[in-house]
C-alpha cells in the first residue's frame, strides 16, 4: 500500500480541505488505467504550440455562484500569447532531464491524493498526504508515466511551476489573463455550461460525471486526466481550459490570505455538486502545496521570443 497518512490542520491542510469542499468527492479511487482510455490527445509533434489572446476588455466574475467569485466587474487585458494546452508529463521531463530540477513533492514528502473512503460521507476522509505522490508517480508508490506522456502533469507546486515556465522564457498567467482567455474561449458567452457539452449534449471537457460522488459514469470517456486535446478547442484555440486539472494562476486568492488562486475546475467537478469547471470559479492552495488534481499552463507577453 503507498505510505499515506491523513492531513493535519495545518495551513496546507486547510488549503486542501478548501479545495476537496469546493471541488471533489469520491468513495473510490478515481485515477483510470491508461489502457482503457479513449485514444485522443494532441501529437507530440503539436505540443507547445502558443495562441495568441488579444488584448481588451471583459466583465470578470461573470454570474457569480460562490461569493469568493464576484461581485462582476470590468478589466482591461494587454495582449498576451497563452500555450494551447496543458503542460504535459512529456514536456516537463524534458525540463527536469535538462535542469534536473527536483519538484517541491519529492524533496519535502509527498502530494495530496485521493484515496478510497470508508466514510464516504466525510469529506476529510477523502484526502491523505500519498508520501510516495509525485509528477513521476502520480497515483503513489508503484505507479509511473508509462502511457501517460501527454497527460497533464499533476503533484506540482506553483514554485514547481514557474521555475518550468521560466525554463520555457514564460510566466503563469494571471487570474484576470486566464479568466479572460478562458471567457473568450466559451462557445456560448450566455451559458458558463457551454464549456462542457455541446448542443447535442456531447462532452467538451473532462469533469465528474455520474451520481457525485458515488458513481463516475465516465460519459466523457475518463475519470482521471484526460490527455491534452481530448476534446474540440475552445474559440481562442486553446484546449481544456475547462475541467481535466485545475490551473495554478500568479495571483493571490484575497488580501492578507496566504494562498494562490487556481482556475478551470477538474475531471473532479460536477455538475450536480459544485460547478467549479465555469470560467468565473476559483480556488486556493498555498504556493508550495500540490495535489492530484492541478497542474499549469504558461503564458508569454507579446514579444516574448520562443524558448
Amino acid at each position: 500500500m503507498p505510505n499515506k497518512r491523513p492531513l493535519s490542520l495545518g495551513a496546507g491542510a486547510l488549503a486542501v480541505t478548501v479545495v476537496a469542499v469546493a471541488a471533489v468527492g469520491l468513495s473510490q479511487h478515481v485515477i483510470s488505467s491508461p489502457q482503457t482510455e479513449l485514444a485522443c490527445s494532441l501529437n507530440e509533434a503539436d505540443l507547445g504550440e502558443f495562441v495568441e489572446i488579444p488584448g481588451g476588455g471583459f466583465v470578470m466574475g461573470v454570474d457569480p455562484v460562490f461569493p469568493e467569485e464576484g461581485p462582476p466587474r470590468k478589466v482591461l487585458v494587454s495582449p498576451f500569447r497563452l500555450q494551447a494546452h496543458e503542460v504535459t508529463n512529456s514536456q516537463f521531463a524534458a525540463f527536469v532531464a535538462e535542469t534536473g530540477y527536483v519538484t517541491e513533492a519529492e524533496r519535502n514528502g509527498g502530494s495530496a491524493q485521493f484515496s478510497e473512503s470508508d466514510t464516504p460521507e466525510v469529506f476529510l476522509s477523502w484526502w491523505s498526504l500519498d508520501a510516495d505522490a509525485t509528477w513521476r508517480t502520480p497515483d503513489g508508490a508503484g505507479s509511473d508515466l508509462v502511457g501517460r506522456d501527454l497527460h497533464p502533469v499533476v503533484h506540482v507546486t506553483l514554485n514547481d511551476a514557474k521555475a518550468y515556465a521560466a525554463w520555457v522564457g514564460g510566466r503563469i498567467p494571471t487570474e484576470v489573463e486566464w479568466e479572460y482567455a478562458a471567457s473568450m474561449g466559451l462557445f456560448d458567452p450566455m451559458d458558463p455550461h457551454s464549456g462542457i457539452r455541446a448542443p447535442d449534449g456531447s462532452a467538451r471537457a473532462n469533469i465528474w460525471t455520474g451520481l457525485f460522488p458515488v458513481l463516475n459514469s465516465r460519459r466523457d470517456g475518463f475519470a482521471g486526466t484526460a490527455p491534452v486535446g481530448c476534446y474540440e478547442p475552445g474559440l481562442t484555440g486553446a484546449y481544456d481550459m475547462i475541467g481535466n486539472v485545475w490551473e495554478w494562476t500568479d495571483s493571490p486568492f484575497a488580501p492578507a490570505v496566504p494562498r494562490f488562486t487556481i482556475k478551470g475546475g477538474s475531471f473532479l467537478c460536477s455538475e450536480d455538486y459544485c460547478q467549479r469547471y465555469r470560467v468565473a470559479a476559483r480556488e486556493s492552495l498555498e504556493r508550495d502545496f500540490s495535489t492530484a488534481h492541478i497542474g499549469f499552463r504558461v503564458v508569454k507577453s507579446i514579444g516574448d521570443t520562443d524558448g
